[in-house]
Protein backbone atom coordinates (compact mmCIF):
# COMPACT_ATOMS: atom_id res chain seq x y z
CA UNK A 1 0.00 0.00 0.00
CA UNK A 2 2.69 2.29 -0.77
CA UNK A 3 0.00 5.46 -1.84
CA UNK A 4 -1.50 4.58 1.12
CA UNK A 5 1.79 5.48 3.30
CA UNK A 6 2.51 8.35 1.65
CA UNK A 7 -0.50 9.75 2.32
CA UNK A 8 -0.95 8.88 5.87
CA UNK A 9 3.06 10.46 6.87
CA UNK A 10 2.13 13.68 4.91
CA UNK A 11 -0.80 14.01 7.61
CA UNK A 12 1.61 12.78 10.31
CA UNK A 13 3.98 15.24 9.10
CA UNK A 14 1.36 18.04 9.35
CA UNK A 15 0.22 17.02 12.67
CA UNK A 16 3.23 15.54 14.83
CA UNK A 17 3.74 19.08 16.20
CA UNK A 18 0.41 21.21 15.26
CA UNK A 19 -0.70 21.72 18.72
CA UNK A 20 -3.53 24.01 18.45
CA UNK A 21 -3.78 23.51 14.90
CA UNK A 22 -7.60 23.62 12.93
CA UNK A 23 -7.02 20.70 10.41
CA UNK A 24 -8.67 17.41 11.73
CA UNK A 25 -8.41 13.72 10.31
CA UNK A 26 -10.36 10.98 10.13
CA UNK A 27 -8.11 7.58 8.84
CA UNK A 28 -11.20 5.15 8.60
CA UNK A 29 -9.97 1.56 7.35
CA UNK A 30 -11.83 -1.19 5.73
CA UNK A 31 -12.13 -4.88 7.11
CA UNK A 32 -9.10 -6.85 5.99
CA UNK A 33 -5.02 -6.43 6.01
CA UNK A 34 -3.19 -3.78 6.03
CA UNK A 35 0.16 -3.35 5.61
CA UNK A 36 0.64 0.04 7.20
CA UNK A 37 2.74 2.29 9.79
CA UNK A 38 0.34 4.18 11.44
CA UNK A 39 1.99 7.11 13.37
CA UNK A 40 -0.95 9.24 14.99
CA UNK A 41 -0.45 13.05 15.60
CA UNK A 42 -2.57 15.30 17.21
CA UNK A 43 -6.09 15.75 15.76
CA UNK A 44 -6.24 12.62 14.49
CA UNK A 45 -8.16 9.23 14.80
CA UNK A 46 -7.52 6.14 13.11
CA UNK A 47 -10.89 3.45 13.40
CA UNK A 48 -11.17 0.37 11.87
CA UNK A 49 -14.47 -0.49 10.15
CA UNK A 50 -15.48 -3.84 11.31
CA UNK A 51 -17.88 -4.76 13.37
CA UNK A 52 -15.60 -6.73 15.18
CA UNK A 53 -12.06 -5.70 16.16
CA UNK A 54 -10.05 -8.49 14.50
CA UNK A 55 -11.95 -7.74 11.05
CA UNK A 56 -9.46 -5.10 10.31
CA UNK A 57 -5.79 -6.30 10.73
CA UNK A 58 -3.11 -3.74 10.30
CA UNK A 59 0.43 -5.99 9.97
CA UNK A 60 2.34 -3.08 11.11
CA UNK A 61 2.40 -0.28 14.09
CA UNK A 62 -0.12 1.51 15.26
CA UNK A 63 1.39 3.84 17.42
CA UNK A 64 2.19 7.17 19.46
CA UNK A 65 5.69 9.24 19.77
CA UNK A 66 7.21 11.81 21.63
CA UNK A 67 10.09 12.53 19.06
CA UNK A 68 8.97 15.93 18.41
CA UNK A 69 9.21 16.90 22.15
CA UNK A 70 12.11 14.72 22.90
CA UNK A 71 10.41 11.74 24.37
CA UNK A 72 8.32 14.23 26.56
CA UNK A 73 4.66 13.58 26.24
CA UNK A 74 2.68 15.98 28.87
CA UNK A 75 1.21 17.43 25.73
CA UNK A 76 0.74 14.51 23.28
CA UNK A 77 -3.16 15.21 23.28
CA UNK A 78 -6.08 15.09 20.84
CA UNK A 79 -5.54 11.59 19.33
CA UNK A 80 -7.43 8.46 18.99
CA UNK A 81 -7.30 5.00 18.06
CA UNK A 82 -9.80 2.42 17.78
CA UNK A 83 -11.83 -0.63 16.90
CA UNK A 84 -8.65 -2.89 15.06
CA UNK A 85 -6.00 -5.77 15.51
CA UNK A 86 -2.68 -4.60 15.43
CA UNK A 87 0.18 -6.69 15.03
CA UNK A 88 3.45 -5.67 15.18
CA UNK A 89 5.86 -7.58 13.88
CA UNK A 90 8.14 -7.02 17.00
CA UNK A 91 5.28 -7.26 19.19
CA UNK A 92 5.43 -4.36 20.88
CA UNK A 93 4.23 -0.90 20.12
CA UNK A 94 3.41 1.86 22.02
CA UNK A 95 0.74 4.26 22.88
CA UNK A 96 2.88 7.74 24.77
CA UNK A 97 -0.07 10.24 25.31
CA UNK A 98 -1.30 12.13 27.97
CA UNK A 99 -5.20 13.16 28.41
CA UNK A 100 -8.19 13.12 25.71
CA UNK A 101 -5.84 10.08 23.26
CA UNK A 102 -7.93 7.40 24.45
CA UNK A 103 -6.77 3.60 23.18
CA UNK A 104 -10.48 2.22 22.83
CA UNK A 105 -12.03 -1.24 21.38
CA UNK A 106 -7.81 -2.22 20.25
CA UNK A 107 -6.73 -6.10 20.03
CA UNK A 108 -2.76 -6.08 20.01
CA UNK A 109 -0.62 -9.04 19.60
CA UNK A 110 2.35 -7.66 21.85
CA UNK A 111 3.54 -5.28 24.55
CA UNK A 112 2.79 -1.91 24.68
CA UNK A 113 4.70 0.90 25.85
CA UNK A 114 2.42 4.22 27.77
CA UNK A 115 5.68 5.96 27.38
CA UNK A 116 8.48 7.50 25.69
CA UNK A 117 11.09 8.36 27.94
CA UNK A 118 10.08 11.43 28.87
CA UNK A 119 6.92 12.00 31.56
CA UNK A 120 3.52 11.74 30.47
CA UNK A 121 -0.07 12.27 31.99
CA UNK A 122 -2.30 10.07 30.71
CA UNK A 123 -4.81 8.14 30.26
CA UNK A 124 -7.28 6.63 29.15
CA UNK A 125 -7.78 2.24 28.07
CA UNK A 126 -10.99 0.93 27.37
CA UNK A 127 -12.51 -2.27 25.74
CA UNK A 128 -8.84 -4.04 24.72
CA UNK A 129 -7.32 -6.91 24.63
CA UNK A 130 -3.27 -6.24 24.87
CA UNK A 131 -2.08 -9.79 24.39
CA UNK A 132 1.53 -8.64 26.03
CA UNK A 133 2.47 -6.75 29.02
CA UNK A 134 1.37 -3.13 29.33
CA UNK A 135 3.97 -0.98 30.42
CA UNK A 136 3.23 2.44 32.10
CA UNK A 137 6.53 4.05 32.54
CA UNK A 138 6.36 7.82 33.15
CA UNK A 139 2.76 7.66 33.37
CA UNK A 140 1.83 10.13 36.82
CA UNK A 141 -1.66 8.27 36.18
CA UNK A 142 -3.94 5.97 34.33
CA UNK A 143 -7.76 4.84 33.65
CA UNK A 144 -8.05 1.12 32.23
CA UNK A 145 -11.57 -0.45 32.32
CA UNK A 146 -13.66 -3.38 31.09
CA UNK A 147 -10.48 -4.62 29.34
CA UNK A 148 -8.15 -8.24 29.44
CA UNK A 149 -4.06 -7.47 29.24
CA UNK A 150 -1.13 -10.08 29.78
CA UNK A 151 0.14 -8.31 32.53
CA UNK A 152 1.02 -4.41 33.96
CA UNK A 153 4.61 -2.73 34.73
CA UNK A 154 4.52 0.27 36.43
CA UNK A 155 3.10 2.86 38.43
CA UNK A 156 3.81 6.64 39.87
CA UNK A 157 0.63 8.39 41.29
CA UNK A 158 -2.61 7.14 40.30
CA UNK A 159 -3.52 3.60 38.26
CA UNK A 160 -7.67 1.83 38.52
CA UNK A 161 -8.31 -0.74 36.67
CA UNK A 162 -12.02 -1.63 36.62
CA UNK A 163 -13.25 -4.87 35.01
CA UNK A 164 -9.81 -5.79 33.86
CA UNK A 165 -8.50 -9.43 33.45
CA UNK A 166 -4.97 -9.55 33.85
CA UNK A 167 -4.96 -5.96 36.24
CA UNK A 168 -2.59 -5.85 39.09
CA UNK A 169 -4.39 -6.44 42.71
CA UNK A 170 -5.21 -3.37 44.59
CA UNK A 171 -2.37 -2.06 47.06
CA UNK A 172 -2.92 1.82 47.41
CA UNK A 173 -0.84 3.16 47.95
CA UNK A 174 2.05 1.40 47.21
CA UNK A 175 1.86 0.86 44.56
CA UNK A 176 -0.99 3.00 43.71
CA UNK A 177 -3.48 0.12 42.37
CA UNK A 178 -7.16 0.66 42.63
CA UNK A 179 -8.55 -2.76 41.00
CA UNK A 180 -12.18 -3.20 40.91
CA UNK A 181 -13.71 -6.24 39.82
CA UNK A 182 -16.26 -4.95 37.64
CA UNK A 183 -18.02 -2.28 35.84
CA UNK A 184 -21.64 -1.44 37.42
CA UNK A 185 -23.02 0.16 34.46
CA UNK A 186 -21.84 1.04 30.89
CA UNK A 187 -22.65 1.47 27.16
CA UNK A 188 -19.26 1.60 24.88
CA UNK A 189 -18.97 4.18 22.66
CA UNK A 190 -20.78 4.01 19.13
CA UNK A 191 -18.57 2.89 16.26
CA UNK A 192 -19.06 3.39 12.33
CA UNK A 193 -18.56 0.00 10.45
CA UNK A 194 -19.01 -1.20 6.82
CA UNK A 195 -21.39 -4.38 7.17
CA UNK A 196 -20.81 -7.76 4.83
CA UNK A 197 -23.22 -6.35 2.51
CA UNK A 198 -20.94 -2.85 1.96
CA UNK A 199 -23.68 -0.94 3.38
CA UNK A 200 -22.13 1.72 6.00
CA UNK A 201 -23.71 2.28 9.38
CA UNK A 202 -22.98 3.06 13.17
CA UNK A 203 -22.92 0.26 15.79
CA UNK A 204 -24.48 0.97 18.99
CA UNK A 205 -23.62 -1.26 21.56
CA UNK A 206 -25.46 -2.27 24.33
CA UNK A 207 -26.34 -1.67 27.97
CA UNK A 208 -23.64 -4.12 30.19
CA UNK A 209 -24.15 -4.14 34.01
CA UNK A 210 -21.74 -5.76 36.50
CA UNK A 211 -19.26 -5.96 33.23
CA UNK A 212 -15.54 -7.47 32.93
CA UNK A 213 -13.48 -8.05 30.17
CA UNK A 214 -14.43 -6.91 26.43
CA UNK A 215 -17.76 -6.22 24.95
CA UNK A 216 -16.96 -8.25 21.57
CA UNK A 217 -16.34 -12.13 22.52
CA UNK A 218 -18.93 -13.50 19.49
CA UNK A 219 -21.91 -11.23 18.76
CA UNK A 220 -21.19 -7.90 19.90
CA UNK A 221 -24.82 -7.35 21.44
CA UNK A 222 -26.53 -3.76 19.83
CA UNK A 223 -28.35 -2.25 17.30
CA UNK A 224 -27.24 -1.36 14.14
CA UNK A 225 -27.99 2.21 12.55
CA UNK A 226 -27.71 2.56 8.94
CA UNK A 227 -25.52 5.57 7.63
CA UNK A 228 -28.77 6.57 5.66
CA UNK A 229 -30.79 7.75 9.06
CA UNK A 230 -27.91 10.08 9.42
CA UNK A 231 -27.42 13.47 8.41
CA UNK A 232 -23.58 13.53 7.16
CA UNK A 233 -22.34 16.98 8.24
CA UNK A 234 -19.64 18.99 7.76
CA UNK A 235 -18.58 22.59 8.75
CA UNK A 236 -20.43 23.99 6.10
CA UNK A 237 -23.79 22.48 7.18
CA UNK A 238 -26.04 25.07 8.04
CA UNK A 239 -27.46 24.70 12.02
CA UNK A 240 -30.74 24.92 10.86
CA UNK A 241 -30.30 21.68 8.75
CA UNK A 242 -28.37 19.68 11.69
CA UNK A 243 -31.62 20.96 13.65
CA UNK A 244 -34.31 19.84 11.52
CA UNK A 245 -32.58 16.47 10.90
CA UNK A 246 -32.57 15.71 14.49
CA UNK A 247 -36.19 16.77 15.13
CA UNK A 248 -37.22 14.65 12.37
CA UNK A 249 -35.87 11.78 14.43
CA UNK A 250 -32.55 12.03 12.43
CA UNK A 251 -28.99 10.92 13.44
CA UNK A 252 -25.65 13.75 12.94
CA UNK A 253 -22.30 12.13 12.23
CA UNK A 254 -20.17 15.24 12.04
CA UNK A 255 -17.00 14.53 9.94
CA UNK A 256 -13.48 16.28 10.58
CA UNK A 257 -13.49 19.82 11.36
CA UNK A 258 -14.24 23.10 13.25
CA UNK A 259 -17.76 23.93 13.44
CA UNK A 260 -18.43 27.53 14.28
CA UNK A 261 -21.64 27.97 15.83
CA UNK A 262 -24.13 30.88 16.87
CA UNK A 263 -26.62 28.50 17.95
CA UNK A 264 -26.68 25.07 19.53
CA UNK A 265 -26.98 21.91 18.34
CA UNK A 266 -30.31 20.65 20.16
CA UNK A 267 -30.88 17.33 20.65
CA UNK A 268 -35.16 16.35 21.19
CA UNK A 269 -35.13 13.34 21.00
CA UNK A 270 -34.46 9.81 23.00
CA UNK A 271 -31.99 7.16 21.40
CA UNK A 272 -30.08 9.37 18.89
CA UNK A 273 -26.56 9.59 18.11
CA UNK A 274 -24.33 12.18 17.48
CA UNK A 275 -20.97 11.13 16.66
CA UNK A 276 -17.94 12.56 15.57
CA UNK A 277 -15.07 11.73 13.82
CA UNK A 278 -11.47 12.93 13.83
CA UNK A 279 -12.32 15.33 16.90
CA UNK A 280 -15.04 17.07 15.13
CA UNK A 281 -15.29 20.78 16.98
CA UNK A 282 -17.81 22.48 17.77
CA UNK A 283 -17.19 26.09 18.34
CA UNK A 284 -19.24 28.56 20.44
CA UNK A 285 -18.96 31.75 18.82
CA UNK A 286 -21.81 34.22 20.80
CA UNK A 287 -21.79 33.58 23.82
CA UNK A 288 -23.96 30.52 22.75
CA UNK A 289 -24.11 26.45 24.23
CA UNK A 290 -22.24 24.27 21.61
CA UNK A 291 -25.24 21.59 22.46
CA UNK A 292 -28.64 21.12 24.47
CA UNK A 293 -29.51 17.66 24.84
CA UNK A 294 -33.06 17.03 25.94
CA UNK A 295 -34.31 15.18 28.86
CA UNK A 296 -34.86 12.19 26.75
CA UNK A 297 -33.32 8.46 27.15
CA UNK A 298 -30.67 6.60 25.71
CA UNK A 299 -28.94 10.01 23.63
CA UNK A 300 -25.42 9.03 22.49
CA UNK A 301 -23.02 11.44 22.27
CA UNK A 302 -19.10 10.81 21.51
CA UNK A 303 -16.44 11.66 19.72
CA UNK A 304 -16.65 15.54 20.02
CA UNK A 305 -14.08 18.61 21.19
CA UNK A 306 -16.30 21.49 22.12
CA UNK A 307 -14.57 24.85 22.57
CA UNK A 308 -15.56 28.28 24.12
CA UNK A 309 -15.22 31.57 22.21
CA UNK A 310 -14.56 34.59 22.80
CA UNK A 311 -18.00 35.50 24.02
CA UNK A 312 -19.05 34.50 27.08
CA UNK A 313 -20.85 31.00 27.24
CA UNK A 314 -22.97 30.35 30.41
CA UNK A 315 -22.49 26.70 29.93
CA UNK A 316 -21.22 24.79 26.52
CA UNK A 317 -22.94 21.53 26.84
CA UNK A 318 -26.52 20.58 28.77
CA UNK A 319 -27.85 17.22 29.03
CA UNK A 320 -31.26 17.94 30.36
CA UNK A 321 -32.89 21.03 31.31
CA UNK A 322 -32.42 22.76 35.08
CA UNK A 323 -35.08 20.76 36.86
CA UNK A 324 -35.04 17.57 34.67
CA UNK A 325 -36.24 14.64 36.87
CA UNK A 326 -37.65 11.64 34.37
CA UNK A 327 -35.97 8.27 35.38
CA UNK A 328 -33.72 6.39 32.58
CA UNK A 329 -31.75 3.59 34.57
CA UNK A 330 -33.27 1.80 32.00
CA UNK A 331 -31.80 3.31 28.70
CA UNK A 332 -28.76 5.88 30.06
CA UNK A 333 -27.60 8.71 27.79
CA UNK A 334 -24.01 8.07 27.33
CA UNK A 335 -21.24 11.05 27.29
CA UNK A 336 -18.22 9.05 25.06
CA UNK A 337 -14.31 10.73 24.04
CA UNK A 338 -15.79 14.17 24.52
CA UNK A 339 -13.42 17.26 25.22
CA UNK A 340 -13.71 20.36 26.40
CA UNK A 341 -11.45 23.45 26.02
CA UNK A 342 -11.28 26.68 27.45
CA UNK A 343 -8.42 28.79 26.06
CA UNK A 344 -5.10 27.48 24.43
CA UNK A 345 -6.38 27.94 20.33
CA UNK A 346 -7.80 31.05 20.98
CA UNK A 347 -9.42 33.41 23.75
CA UNK A 348 -12.19 31.16 25.69
CA UNK A 349 -14.83 32.50 28.25
CA UNK A 350 -17.29 29.76 30.03
CA UNK A 351 -19.52 29.46 33.03
CA UNK A 352 -19.61 25.97 33.26
CA UNK A 353 -18.16 23.56 30.66
CA UNK A 354 -20.74 20.72 31.18
CA UNK A 355 -24.11 20.59 33.10
CA UNK A 356 -25.43 17.62 33.77
CA UNK A 357 -29.28 17.96 34.45
CA UNK A 358 -30.79 14.30 33.75
CA UNK A 359 -30.51 11.40 35.70
CA UNK A 360 -28.36 8.01 35.23
CA UNK A 361 -26.39 9.48 32.49
CA UNK A 362 -23.12 7.73 32.22
CA UNK A 363 -19.62 9.68 31.28
CA UNK A 364 -17.23 7.63 30.01
CA UNK A 365 -13.78 9.57 28.92
CA UNK A 366 -14.38 13.55 29.69
CA UNK A 367 -11.09 15.78 29.86
CA UNK A 368 -12.29 19.29 30.46
CA UNK A 369 -9.63 21.26 30.13
CA UNK A 370 -9.16 25.24 31.20
CA UNK A 371 -5.43 25.94 29.20
CA UNK A 372 -2.96 26.17 31.12
CA UNK A 373 -0.72 26.60 28.37
CA UNK A 374 -1.15 27.69 24.61
CA UNK A 375 0.53 27.92 20.99
CA UNK A 376 4.37 29.17 21.99
CA UNK A 377 5.69 28.69 18.50
CA UNK A 378 3.62 31.15 16.98
CA UNK A 379 3.51 33.48 20.15
CA UNK A 380 -0.27 32.75 20.32
CA UNK A 381 -0.60 31.76 23.86
CA UNK A 382 -4.48 32.95 24.51
CA UNK A 383 -4.14 32.27 28.38
CA UNK A 384 -4.35 34.03 31.55
CA UNK A 385 -6.36 34.52 35.10
CA UNK A 386 -8.27 37.37 33.22
CA UNK A 387 -7.85 36.66 29.06
CA UNK A 388 -9.67 33.47 29.30
CA UNK A 389 -12.15 32.54 32.38
CA UNK A 390 -14.04 29.76 33.24
CA UNK A 391 -15.25 28.98 36.79
CA UNK A 392 -16.32 25.23 36.64
CA UNK A 393 -15.57 22.57 34.14
CA UNK A 394 -18.49 19.93 35.38
CA UNK A 395 -21.88 20.61 37.36
CA UNK A 396 -23.96 17.73 37.92
CA UNK A 397 -27.35 18.28 39.43
CA UNK A 398 -28.74 15.00 37.83
CA UNK A 399 -29.28 11.55 40.34
CA UNK A 400 -27.53 8.57 39.91
CA UNK A 401 -24.74 9.85 37.41
CA UNK A 402 -21.94 7.72 36.43
CA UNK A 403 -18.15 8.81 35.59
CA UNK A 404 -15.13 6.41 34.50
CA UNK A 405 -12.38 8.05 33.79
CA UNK A 406 -13.19 11.81 34.07
CA UNK A 407 -10.20 14.62 33.80
CA UNK A 408 -11.20 18.16 34.86
CA UNK A 409 -8.25 20.67 34.98
CA UNK A 410 -7.47 24.49 35.98
CA UNK A 411 -10.55 26.24 36.15
CA UNK A 412 -10.86 29.14 38.41
CA UNK A 413 -13.72 28.11 41.06
CA UNK A 414 -15.01 24.85 41.83
CA UNK A 415 -13.57 22.52 39.00
CA UNK A 416 -16.31 19.49 39.70
CA UNK A 417 -19.32 20.13 41.65
CA UNK A 418 -22.16 17.68 42.87
CA UNK A 419 -25.62 18.50 43.60
CA UNK A 420 -27.29 15.11 42.66
CA UNK A 421 -27.78 11.88 44.62
CA UNK A 422 -25.87 8.66 44.41
CA UNK A 423 -23.26 9.84 42.22
CA UNK A 424 -19.91 7.70 41.24
CA UNK A 425 -16.70 9.04 39.89
CA UNK A 426 -14.73 5.80 39.05
CA UNK A 427 -11.01 8.06 38.44
CA UNK A 428 -10.72 11.26 39.05
CA UNK A 429 -7.61 13.46 37.52
CA UNK A 430 -7.30 16.96 38.24
CA UNK A 431 -4.96 20.10 38.36
CA UNK A 432 -5.53 22.98 39.81
CA UNK A 433 -5.03 26.58 38.14
CA UNK A 434 -1.23 27.32 37.43
CA UNK A 435 -2.48 31.29 37.64
CA UNK A 436 -4.02 33.12 40.49
CA UNK A 437 -1.88 35.82 40.77
CA UNK A 438 -2.02 35.85 44.62
CA UNK A 439 -4.05 33.80 47.47
CA UNK A 440 -6.64 36.62 47.38
CA UNK A 441 -7.36 36.47 44.14
CA UNK A 442 -8.05 33.07 44.55
CA UNK A 443 -10.17 32.73 47.91
CA UNK A 444 -13.05 30.67 47.57
CA UNK A 445 -15.74 29.41 50.67
CA UNK A 446 -12.45 28.51 52.73
CA UNK A 447 -10.68 31.77 52.29
CA UNK A 448 -8.18 29.02 51.03
CA UNK A 449 -9.10 28.38 47.23
CA UNK A 450 -11.44 26.23 45.05
CA UNK A 451 -11.55 22.64 46.07
CA UNK A 452 -10.86 20.32 43.11
CA UNK A 453 -14.33 17.98 44.06
CA UNK A 454 -17.13 19.60 45.59
CA UNK A 455 -19.60 17.56 46.60
CA UNK A 456 -22.88 19.87 47.78
CA UNK A 457 -23.72 19.86 51.71
CA UNK A 458 -27.07 18.25 50.98
CA UNK A 459 -26.04 15.69 49.56
CA UNK A 460 -26.63 12.38 51.05
CA UNK A 461 -25.10 9.70 49.24
CA UNK A 462 -21.95 9.34 46.63
CA UNK A 463 -19.25 7.44 45.86
CA UNK A 464 -15.56 8.62 44.27
CA UNK A 465 -12.88 6.47 44.05
CA UNK A 466 -8.90 6.64 42.46
CA UNK A 467 -8.59 10.31 43.02
CA UNK A 468 -5.86 12.91 42.12
CA UNK A 469 -5.45 16.57 42.69
CA UNK A 470 -2.46 17.92 41.75
CA UNK A 471 -1.49 21.94 42.59
CA UNK A 472 0.86 23.56 40.46
CA UNK A 473 0.78 27.59 41.87
CA UNK A 474 3.42 28.85 39.22
CA UNK A 475 2.15 32.38 39.71
CA UNK A 476 2.37 32.13 43.61
CA UNK A 477 4.33 29.42 44.77
CA UNK A 478 2.85 30.17 48.36
CA UNK A 479 -0.68 30.09 47.81
CA UNK A 480 -2.47 27.50 49.77
CA UNK A 481 -5.77 24.99 48.98
CA UNK A 482 -7.68 23.89 52.09
CA UNK A 483 -8.99 20.92 50.34
CA UNK A 484 -8.76 19.23 47.92
CA UNK A 485 -12.04 17.51 48.10
CA UNK A 486 -15.03 18.71 50.08
CA UNK A 487 -17.94 16.44 50.85
CA UNK A 488 -20.38 16.54 53.75
CA UNK A 489 -19.59 14.51 56.18
CA UNK A 490 -22.29 11.89 56.05
CA UNK A 491 -21.94 8.05 56.59
CA UNK A 492 -23.38 7.86 52.75
CA UNK A 493 -20.32 9.47 51.32
CA UNK A 494 -17.30 7.83 50.45
CA UNK A 495 -14.28 8.54 49.26
CA UNK A 496 -10.75 6.18 48.71
CA UNK A 497 -7.80 6.34 47.39
CA UNK A 498 -6.99 9.90 46.67
CA UNK A 499 -3.47 11.58 46.13
CA UNK A 500 -2.82 14.75 46.42
CA UNK A 501 0.82 16.25 44.70
CA UNK A 502 2.44 19.52 45.22
CA UNK A 503 4.05 19.57 41.76
CA UNK A 504 6.70 21.43 40.80
CA UNK A 505 9.06 20.30 43.71
CA UNK A 506 6.50 21.84 45.62
CA UNK A 507 5.16 24.84 43.96
CA UNK A 508 2.03 25.15 46.37
CA UNK A 509 0.17 23.74 49.48
CA UNK A 510 -2.92 21.38 49.68
CA UNK A 511 -3.58 21.43 52.91
CA UNK A 512 -5.62 18.16 53.21
CA UNK A 513 -6.88 15.74 50.97
CA UNK A 514 -10.30 15.69 51.97
CA UNK A 515 -12.35 18.08 54.51
CA UNK A 516 -9.77 18.66 57.13
CA UNK A 517 -8.51 14.82 56.77
CA UNK A 518 -4.93 13.90 55.98
CA UNK A 519 -1.65 15.82 55.51
CA UNK A 520 -0.20 18.47 53.39
CA UNK A 521 0.77 18.28 50.00
CA UNK A 522 3.62 21.16 49.93
CA UNK A 523 7.44 21.62 49.62
CA UNK A 524 9.22 19.15 51.08
CA UNK A 525 6.71 16.71 51.16
CA UNK A 526 5.29 16.99 48.10
CA UNK A 527 2.97 13.75 47.76
CA UNK A 528 0.31 12.74 50.25
CA UNK A 529 -2.39 9.60 50.22
CA UNK A 530 -5.36 9.19 51.35
CA UNK A 531 -6.84 5.62 52.12
CA UNK A 532 -10.38 6.41 52.99
CA UNK A 533 -12.73 9.26 53.98
CA UNK A 534 -14.37 8.94 56.61
CA UNK A 535 -11.59 6.50 58.06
Amino acid sequence: MPGAQRQIDTWFAEQERAHFTDRRYAILLKPGTHNLDLNVGFFTQVAGLGLHPDDVIVSGHVHAEADWAKGMALVNFWRSVENMAVRPPDRADRWAVSQAAPYRRMHLAGDLALDDGGWSSGGFMADCHVEGVVRSGTQQQWFTRSSQLGGWQGANWNMMFMGVTGAPPSSFPEPPYTTLPSVPVLREKPFLHVRPDGGWAVFVPALRRDATGVSWRGRPAGRSVPLGDFLIADPTTPIEAINRALAGGGHLLLTPGVYRLREPIRVPRADTVVLGLGLATLLSEAGNAAMLIADVPGVSVAGLLIDAGPQLSPVLMEVGPKGANRDHRANPTLLADVFFRVGGAAVGNVGTCLEINSGHVICDHLWIWRADHGDSDSGQVHTGWTESRGDHGLVVNGDEVTCYGLFVEHFQGWQTVWNGENGRTFFYQNELPYDPPSQSAWRGDSNRGWAAYKVADHVRRHEAVGMGVYANFTADPSIVLASAIEVPGTAGVRISNVTTISLGGGKGTIAHPVNAAGAAARPGSIRQTLRRYPG
